[in-house]
């Protein structure tokens, strides 16, 4: 098995599958922690069928990058979902629910209409679950990942504290003089990077699982903000390597393992969490 696996590496989209991977994981782990803890999870459930809707309309007018077209809808669908949330009249998760299923809805009526391709099935089902697209990409594909990542880290390193406050209480930062709503804001663009970004490793309807795992795996151990999103992180990096490293090995679709082993490790963590 470990000669298989070398033999593997020598291949180029094999290496640039575990790059993207671990990339991946490492951003959605540590914004996952800041959506959990805002109960704010399933955003990521609801800005992955924007994306949906996003590749239909790429594939409709046959864009060579989906990413262009993909990525600004879904960043201007998280500004409205954010500002839509807020309303009195329509909650947060009623927001969620409505966006999601109509852009999932109005997608897949896209894909039936316009669509050219001769496997119009096995095409929903890749970009809904993943498959094996993550060992498609390109160099170019690579790239923007790496750069995207980047950008998602720095972010994430240079506000630290003013995620921490807004995560922790909204109500005093405002009190104090932080910009809430604008911190509010960055976070749903920098999840909509990283809905974008895991479309290729999970599929849509499973991004939400690589978010939330991750962050729920490491409170059943870890009680502080710092310490949750560090676990969260190695924790995160380690399920997507092993999953992406036994999807290659036994030929199961990428996205799907790569939860199966997140979930793996939320039950071990439960366990030690009890146990502690």
């Amino acid at each position: 098995m470990l000669d298989k696996l070398i033999l593997y590496f020598e291949y180029p989209m094999v290496r640039y599958a575990l790059i993207v991977g671990v990339l991946i994981a490492l951003c959605s782990s540590l914004l996952g922690v800041t959506l959990v803890l805002k109960r704010f999870s399933f955003i990521g459930d609801g800005l992955s069928h924007v994306a949906f809707g996003g590749i239909a309309i790429a594939s409709v007018f046959n864009v060579s990058h989906e990413m262009y077209v993909v990525l600004p809808i879904t960043v201007i669908s998280a500004v409205l979902l954010l500002r839509t949330g807020q309303n009195t009249r329509i909650k947060g998760d009623a927001a969620i629910a409505m966006i999601s299923v109509g852009a999932l809805a109005f997608g897949y009526l896209l894909m039936n209409i316009f669509s050219t391709s001769s496997n119009l099935a096995g095409d929903v089902c890749s970009t809904l679950f993943g498959s094996m697209s993550i060992l498609t990409l390109s160099l170019s594909d690579v790239v923007l990942c790496v750069v995207l990542s980047v950008f998602v880290l720095t972010v994430f390193v240079l506000f630290y504290n003013k995620i921490f406050a807004v995560t922790f209480d909204e109500n005093f930062s405002r009190a104090v003089g932080t910009n809430a709503s604008g911190y509010n804001l960055l976070i749903a663009i920098v999840i909509a990077i990283i809905i974008v970004l895991a479309m290729n490793l999970v599929g849509s309807l499973l991004i939400s699982a690589l978010v939330i795992f991750p962050a729920l795996s490491a409170m059943r151990i870890f009680k502080s903000f710092l310490g949750v999103t560090v676990f969260s992180a190695i924790l995160s990096v380690i399920c997507a390597l092993l999953g992406i490293i036994f999807s290659i090995l036994a030929g199961t679709p990428t996205g799907s393992t790569i939860v199966a082993v997140d979930v793996a490790a939320f039950a071990i963590c439960s366990i030690i969490g009890n146990l502690k």
